[in-house]
């Protein structure tokens, strides 16, 4: 069948074999992207995180995907820095965990973000002092209580968003980094936002999609810097998953619970610098790639305004 293909292709113009090749190049690599992301989705072995250290710090682990890298690294058997700014979550947090896997070590560090950050961070240094940290989780993050035009954005929220999503996020890691190069071997995970990577605006969350920016350009610069110091930094880009931030209740095939997620976030540690983890999410990013930036912003902005209005309503709700 080769053979009277070749012999096919021999009778026609030059032209058609120069097209025939590059289609035939096209599906082949085609084919390739779509083996290889089988593999990375459903064939490839995790890394062994323990062979990182044998602590893992999480921050914002009482609520969403924190809390459930935190089951998820517990499953894998690391011991748990829990950083968040409520103590009695943090608690039954550390409960649930120590009721579950009973062998788990577990430290609670109450820090706020939003509030001082030098304090925290000395908080946090005591905290690990002496510890194996091999892998951190910086999911600590907030956005918009819902869509909002920027000129509606207000100074506290504002300051807010970039001190606890850029700032909190670079301070935490700074904090750990020393640890890791001392002992040439971690793993950074940095939890950034499709809002910033997948689409290519989200109006009406100006600031917030502009804070996870930073974060997958710093993890891109540090996965650069330490590659060869044996540290793994990594961006985990997800869409919707149903957490409160999100204010999706229920979880679906399209959005993921926070056990799910985690569940396919830890899967991913430690191989490509920037990812989307849970499978579904990575095809919807490829759509979203394939179609006209213009109508994905029309799109993107005309989910927002539902938001926006949906927001404004449930605001006069409580005031009346």
């Amino acid at each position: 069948m080769e053979c009277c293909i070749i012999a096919k292709l021999k009778t026609q113009p030059l032209w058609f074999s120069l097209l025939f090749a590059l289609g035939f190049l096209s599906f082949l690599k085609l084919s390739l992207s779509f083996l290889k992301w089988v593999y990375a989705n459903f064939l490839r072995a995790p890394k062994n995180l323990k062979q990182y250290g044998s602590w893992a710090l999480v921050t914002g682990p009482t609520d969403g995907i924190g809390k459930g890298f935190a089951f998820e690294l517990a499953r894998k058997g690391l011991n748990l820095v829990l950083v968040g700014r409520n103590p009695e979550k943090l608690r039954d947090v550390s409960d649930e965990i120590v009721a579950k896997f009973g062998k788990t070590q577990i430290k609670n560090v109450v820090v706020d973000f939003s509030g001082d950050l030098s304090e925290g961070m000395e908080r946090i240094r005591e905290a690990i002092e002496g510890l194996e940290v091999g892998v951190l989780i910086n999911n600590v993050g907030i956005s918009y209580p819902y869509a909002r035009f920027f000129h509606e954005v207000d100074e506290e929220l504002l300051g807010d968003l970039i001190k606890v999503n850029v700032e909190g996020t670079s301070r935490v890691t700074k904090m750990v980094l020393p640890g890791m190069i001392g002992r040439k071997k971690g793993a950074i995970v940095n939890i950034g936002s499709g809002a910033a990577i997948v689409i290519p605006s989200d109006p009406l969350y100006a600031v917030y999609a502009a804070s996870k920016a930073y974060i997958d350009q710093f993890s891109r610069c540090l996965y650069v810097e330490y590659k060869k110091s044996g540290i793994d930094v990594q961006c985990q880009v997800p869409l919707y998953v149903a957490t409160k931030m999100a204010s999706i209740k229920r979880s679906s095939l399209f959005v993921p619970s926070n056990e799910g997620y985690a569940k396919a976030g830890v899967r991913w540690i430690g191989y490509e610098p920037r990812c989307t983890p849970y499978w579904v999410h990575s095809i919807i990013w490829a759509l979203a790639h394939s179609l006209p930036e213009s109508l994905v912003d029309c799109w993107r902005l005309g989910f927002c305004l539902g938001i926006r209005k949906r927001g404004q309503l449930k605001d006069s709700r409580k005031k009346d």
